[in-house]
């Protein structure tokens, strides 16, 4: 087992591609074995999804701030500011972790799949990540 931990650069709120990102700060991956990420946030998750068209990213953004509005009148954690509770609840919707098969010394994604940061704050700061490579 080894256990990496690092930060990702600042994004924009919204769902980013960041497989080519987590690579770049795994050692080389055993033959066989899983990958478990975790994100040490509670306002930005971690998802697997479509790596081939942008347009699902800007989808999956409208989509889920249609499903979890800001503003709303009954929110008492207002504190951090309007996006900040809607980014909890989004948060909570999609999960702070992915785990990943390894086969061969790669991530065995399906084809069309990547690894996503979904970031929910507008003005998001670094985020903190942990591999465990089983």
């Amino acid at each position: 087992m080894q256990q990496v931990s690092f930060s990702l650069q600042s994004h924009k709120r919204g769902f980013h591609l960041i497989t080519n990102e987590i690579l770049s700060h795994l050692p080389l991956l055993p033959e066989y074995g899983l990958l478990y990420l975790f994100i040490q946030h509670t306002s930005a998750a971690l998802s697997l999804n479509e790596n081939a068209d942008p347009d699902v990213q800007r989808d999956l953004a409208l989509s889920f701030d249609h499903l979890v509005c800001e503003n709303e009148p009954f929110y008492r954690h207002t504190c951090e500011g309007f996006d900040d509770m809607p980014a909890h609840i989004k948060s909570t919707m999609i999960g702070a972790s992915v785990t990943i098969p390894i086969t061969n010394h790669q991530l065995n994604l399906g084809t069309w799949q990547g690894i996503y940061l979904c970031e929910f704050r507008n003005q998001a700061s670094t985020r903190h990540l942990i591999a465990t490579i089983l």
